[in-house]
């Protein structure tokens, strides 16, 4: 007989003694043991496994129920770097951004390294009118934006992860993300050629870490080839926008960037959004071609696509950009009150971490280094 079982079968007893009624009480020690166990004996006779709020009822407990806590080593801030050495342009669609020219990277880094940054991402921004032409020469012009920007930062910060988008719509006349044929189609052959030049380029200039965010194919192996015919396979990092999709959310990045396409658009080698399988196969073939780093593009809406992307890439590092469109969503909605900034902005790449990524491309970064202090 349970105990809860022999206290009942007691006061059913006690209350049929009507005659000892007025006589007879249970002891203290017991009546209590009787409470107790009448308001939990559902739960002991059921499944205790069921009560969970005692394992994150503290912050502290809470944060441990994470499997994985957003810290500064995950995060690369994006840079736009212009041809232009003094400029320091606030972009208007994207919130606390700005376009800087080399005498201005330095100072508004150094205040960053100390706090913790780690990594930055380059994007080359030429402004000068005669800077864009059909093949995207300036890309890796030794004077440009991102070759300077890669000595410059060497020398003032030993230790941060530099980081150089490789593409060329920011360089090219049409601001599409390749070399065209004269039907205005993309050329993948010369396009996937010249983009694996510009990435050996920005590589032999000191840049840890190639990003080919154009999405032709075959240029991760491209690439891979010729840093492994250099001889700096060994020290350089290919991480590949693997599963970039087309869509809306890319608005106040080419704001930024200047890399509007001047015709069309770029549905024909971006991903379809409702392309899962399309986008498994794409993360398989990079992995094959030698990616060491896979990236998912955009992120909060595509959180299945992260998770697939570590359970093909298990073995390997997922990489996920909020990119500058949900950036500004964010920034607008608590700017409308509809919630508080800061708490949008953990919850949203929590979000991103929970589903496998372990490093996050975000505008963030400056004030995560801030929050993540205190």
């Amino acid at each position: 007989m349970s105990f809860s079982t022999l206290v009942q079968d007691i006061a059913f007893r006690d209350s049929r003694s009507d005659e000892r009624s007025s006589q007879i009480s249970l002891p203290h020690s017991v009546a209590r043991s009787y409470a107790s166990t009448s308001a939990t004996s559902v739960s002991i006779a059921g499944d205790i496994s069921s009560q969970l709020h005692g394992g994150y009822s503290h912050p502290l407990t809470r944060a441990w129920q994470a499997e994985r806590q957003l810290t500064k080593a995950m995060l690369i801030y994006p840079l736009f770097i212009t041809d232009n050495p003094d400029e320091e342009t606030l972009i208007p669609s994207l919130p606390n951004q700005h376009r800087r020219g080399l005498n201005r990277i330095v100072p508004f880094l150094r205040p960053l390294v100390a706090k913790g940054l780690r990594s930055v991402i380059l994007f080359g921004v030429p402004l000068e009118p005669t800077a864009k032409d059909a093949l995207g020469t300036a890309a890796d012009d030794p004077a440009g934006p991102v070759m300077s920007a890669i000595a410059l930062l060497r020398r003032n910060f030993p230790q941060l992860f530099i980081v150089a988008d490789v593409c060329l719509c920011e360089y090219t006349s049409h601001g599409h993300c390749g070399i065209l044929r004269e039907d205005g189609s993309l050329n993948n052959a010369m396009s996937v050629e010249r983009i694996s030049d510009v990435a050996m380029a920005y590589a032999q200039a000191g840049a840890h870490c190639v990003a080919p965010s154009d999405m032709n194919d075959g240029r991760v192996r491209a690439i891979k080839l010729k840093l492994i015919e250099a001889g700096i396979a060994h020290r350089v990092n290919l991480m590949s926008y693997s599963a970039k999709f087309s869509g809306c959310l890319y608005g106040p990045f080419r704001d930024a960037a200047g890399s509007c396409p001047s015709f069309g658009d770029r549905k024909c080698y971006q991903l379809p959004p409702g392309g899962r399988g399309l986008a498994r196969r794409a993360i398989q073939r990079d992995i094959g071609e030698g990616a060491d780093i896979i990236m998912v593009k955009p992120a909060s809406s595509y959180l299945d696509i992260i998770s697939d992307a570590k359970e093909i890439g298990k073995d390997m590092p997922v990489a996920a950009y909020q990119v500058s469109g949900e950036f500004a969503m964010i920034h607008a909605g608590a700017k409308a009150g509809v919630f508080d900034l800061k708490t949008m902005a953990f919850e949203s790449t929590e979000g991103i971490l929970r589903a496998g990524a372990g490093i996050v491309v975000s505008y963030f970064t400056p004030e995560f280094l801030d929050w993540l202090s205190t």
